[in-house]
């Protein structure tokens, strides 16, 4: 574009062309680059606009419309950025200022920006790779950066997390090296039950049996227990009991609930059954000294 210029210049005033006609030609070179990033903007723009309309529409999911919604606006946001920086570099080439210098020079700023806003940085490209991975949702019980809680809100720069207590914890996303999501598809509710050394282990299973099973069957918890109560067996001798280990597989962050119950309800039929829980007990014995 820019030869096409010159030569139309030099054919009408000949081989050396006036100072008004170079500026004329740098003007019209300027001009052609600032509508062409205009169309690549626009079109940029209204093709992730309709990408976004078209993917979250099909998602009947509130919160994955929100995490693809959001994933959407950062990439439409750094294609602005990078036409953006391409435009004002090809326009100060045509003005005839070097841009390598100006280059060296953000180089050096961005250094050392980078430097201070390391922490900032790497909190906005973790939350861009969660959202992308789709590693955490709104309403999942987590464990990252040391806490643990329900998702209230996953942006780019943190997590908010609610602990059982309320207490509200904001996690930044660049501490955040590993995530424990307990929510996904399903989990384990693990429960350990201590028996007393005097009952029969087939006897106290068997009660813990018909406890898992009724309470899988009942309404409460039909859709929230997945499968009938394993089993695994005996897990260690402790001090005062045997400890028998089960676990329900159950729809994810029912894990606390399920056990609760679950406990309640054995606690009642040990009690009917007559099988003792044992608990621990020391024997205190005083000698006469005369």
């Amino acid at each position: 574009m820019k030869e096409l210029t010159e030569r139309f210049f030099v054919a009408q005033f000949g081989s050396e062309l006036p100072i008004w006609a170079k500026s004329a030609v740098a003007m019209a070179n300027i001009l052609v680059i600032l509508a062409i990033a205009w169309v690549f903007m626009s079109f940029s723009s209204r093709l992730l606009r309709a990408l976004n309309r078209r993917v979250v529409s099909q998602q009947a999911d509130q919160e994955e419309r929100k995490r693809l919604d959001t994933l959407i606006r950062v990439v439409r946001y750094i294609a602005s950025v990078v036409i953006g920086a391409i435009t004002i570099m090809l326009v100060l080439s045509e003005m005839g200022i070097s841009i390598a210098p100006i280059l060296a020079t953000a180089g050096v700023a961005g250094l050392a920006v980078g430097f201070g806003a390391q922490s900032l940085v790497k909190d906005y490209f973790t939350g861009f790779v969660m959202l992308l991975e789709n590693q955490i949702r709104l309403g999942d019980a987590v464990e990252v950066g040391g806490k643990t809680g329900i998702v209230e809100e996953v942006t780019l720069r943190y997590v908010r997390l609610r602990d059982l207590e309320g207490a509200v914890h904001y996690v930044p996303n660049g501490v955040i090296a590993t995530v424990t999501n307990r929510s996904r598809e399903f989990a384990f509710a693990l429960v350990d039950i201590a028996v007393s050394y005097g009952e029969r282990l087939d006897r106290a299973e068997a009660v813990i049996r018909r406890v898992g099973t009724e309470m899988r069957g009942s309404e409460a918890f039909a859709s929230r227990i997945l499968d009938d109560l394993e089993i695994m067996g005996v897990e260690q001798w402790a001090d005062a009991a045997v400890m028998v280990r089960c676990r329900f597989k159950v729809a994810g962050s029912e894990q606390g609930p399920i056990r609760r119950e679950f406990l309640r309800r054995l606690k009642n039929a040990f009690d009917q059954e007559g099988i003792e829980i044992p608990f621990p007990s020391r024997a205190v014995s005083a000698k006469n000294s005369s």
